[in-house]
């Protein structure tokens, strides 16, 4: 018979008292009452404000350095650290090596349930050493009820290779000992152990917030403006052209020629634009004030 782990203490399996009914509700009083649940996430995250800014000078120090991002988990918590890693080159321009996902089955897993797969104590362990983990990464362990084997192993491996470790729960007691701890106290599910509600939205809001911090530190930005956006479709396309207008006052035509003839790279663009300088020259001046688009501008 397989081994079952022990998980009835953890908050995340309890009983919600607030929903033990839901079954016999009407369509709006169950969206209600799922709302009313939800309501709780933002004061959850607020608690965890220090430990999320803490966790985010971790990351930007690594990757300022040269180092790389990890998302390590299993089901929905492995689903949340593939989309953030996945949705981060094109928003931010970031090398798909930057900023990476490991989930718990693989692949395969992100489409499909492999359920079993979490308990692999093994499989993390093996996928981070062929990924060549090292001291000067970082790894975010994801997982609701902090005691994920696939994710615990490969929190204790990483602690081992030097690199540092942020676990993001939403259980207070974990056995786990990252160099930071975010916990996201949000309560009994509104259907009891079903983690991928207010478990997960709390979760990937977290995420949001890492990494999107982080890549304000290092320069992605320009204000609020997604200065590195990759224009790689229509839609990025019309975006980066109503940037380079908002900086550099120029009307749509001009701003899409000198956009097509810095290869769609915004910030040499405006770099251009603004010093005056070809292509190459603008290149140069990112590069020597490490793609910070406003200390070019200086």
């Amino acid at each position: 018979m397989p081994k079952i782990r022990e998980t009835g203490d953890l908050l995340t399996e309890k009983i919600n008292p607030n929903t033990i009914d839901i079954d016999s509700k009407s369509t709006d009083q169950i969206v209600d009452t799922i709302i009313s649940e939800d309501n709780v996430i933002n004061h959850a995250i607020s608690l965890q404000k220090i430990n999320i800014s803490n966790a985010v000078d971790l990351i930007c120090d690594s990757l300022g350095s040269g180092g790389r991002l990890f998302f390590v988990g299993a089901g929905t918590s492995g689903r949340l650290g593939v989309i953030e890693a996945a949705e981060c080159p094109p928003t931010f321009g970031t090398d798909p090596e930057m900023i990476q996902a490991v989930i718990a089955g693989g692949n395969e897993a992100i489409t499909n349930s492999i359920e079993g797969a979490e308990d692999s104590r093994e499989d993390s362990v093996k996928e981070l050493k062929k990924r060549l983990l090292a001291s000067g990464d970082i790894l975010v362990g994801i997982a609701a009820s902090s005691s994920t084997p696939f994710v615990k192993s490969a929190i204790e491996y990483s602690k081992k290779t030097g690199a540092k470790t942020v676990l993001i729960t939403c259980n207070p007691k974990t056995n786990t000992i990252p160099d930071i701890t975010i916990s996201l106290l949000v309560g009994p599910e509104v259907i009891v152990g079903s983690t991928r509600l207010k478990a997960g939205t709390a979760t990937k809001m977290v995420l949001n917030i890492l990494t999107t911090a982080s890549m304000i530190r290092l320069g992605k930005t320009y204000g609020n403006l997604m200065v590195d956006v990759q224009p790689k479709s229509s839609k990025l396309r019309a975006r980066a052209v109503r940037i380079v207008i908002e900086l550099c006052g120029i009307d749509s035509k001009i701003a899409q020629e000198l956009l097509e003839s810095s290869n769609w790279n915004v910030k040499a663009c405006v770099v251009m634009i603004k010093k005056n300088i070809g292509f190459d020259e603008a290149l140069s001046l990112l590069e020597e004030n490490k793609g910070f688009l406003k200390k070019a501008l200086l």
